[in-house]
């Protein structure tokens, strides 16, 4: 329906999600947060679906979290919403699928942190991203804090939360924050490239590798090779890799 804060599509083995309260920049609260909780149940049920591309209404990604609601928390409520709030993004980050973030606009604050627990990032050549919150008296609370440091580094990280640097897309993916960076008219081209890239691969080696790499950014060297044998020796024993495999022999006798 057109006034439904999250909209959900489906195109094949692709999942379509956009946050849509254009006339105020996608800002999120609670209602917003339930909804995306739901698509991402949705599409975690969904063996049809491969890949999820999440993207905001209108000229912006997400501008931020809804600053009415804000206004409205006490010290037990903010507690409460944040941490429903990063589960929802955790959820996201966790369902076992990739997810693409299509950042075609404004990426502030709560909508970078959304961008942020995506598998991918690809922007808009006119996209800014940044945290902003400081200047308001707040901090990220859906996460965003820490996976900004495992994405760009302690030095950087301090730069964009304390000194609430404001970057563009070229910016943005030289210091790794985005994948790639494309004109206006070719995000959901390139987007959907990217999608139907990740939907050709086996769902279980997809799997496989998400959780290894969520499971090794806080474990020792030794702990994450020993987990990387482990799902290495799962996957290499599937049918879909024994197909595949052979079939690789089988190209190379026949060239």
């Amino acid at each position: 329906m057109p006034n439904e804060v999250v909209l959900y599509e489906k195109e094949g083995s692709l999942g379509i999600s956009t946050v849509n309260r254009p006339e105020s920049m996608n800002p999120l609260n609670m209602e917003v947060f339930r909804a995306l909780s739901d698509v991402f149940d949705e599409v975690s049920r969904d063996d049809e679906v491969r890949v999820l591309i999440i993207t905001g209404a209108g000229k912006a990604f997400v501008a931020g979290a809804d600053i009415k609601e804000l206004l409205s928390y006490d010290l037990q409520t903010g507690w409460i919403a944040s941490r429903f709030q990063q589960a929802v993004f955790s959820k996201l980050e966790n369902m076992g699928k990739p997810s693409i973030a299509l950042i075609n606009g404004f990426a502030m604050g709560g909508g970078l942190e959304l961008a942020l627990s995506c598998t991918l990032r690809l922007a808009s050549e006119k996209a800014k991203l940044g945290f902003p919150e400081l200047g308001l008296g707040i901090i990220p609370a859906f996460g965003g804090t820490q996976r900004l440091v495992r994405t760009v580094g302690h030095a950087k990280a301090m730069e964009l939360l304390l000194l609430r640097t404001i970057l563009d897309a070229r910016e943005a993916s030289r210091i790794g924050l985005v994948n790639a960076v494309v004109e206006e008219d070719q995000t959901f081209v390139k987007a959907k490239e990217w999608a139907h890239n990740l939907a050709s691969l086996s769902a279980t080696v997809v799997r496989l590798e998400l959780e290894l790499l969520a499971r090794t950014q806080d474990t020792g060297f030794e702990s994450g090779l020993a987990l990387e044998s482990s799902l290495a020796a799962l996957a290499v024993s599937t049918p879909e890799a024994k197909h595949l495999l052979a079939q690789f022999v089988a190209k190379g006798k026949n060239k």
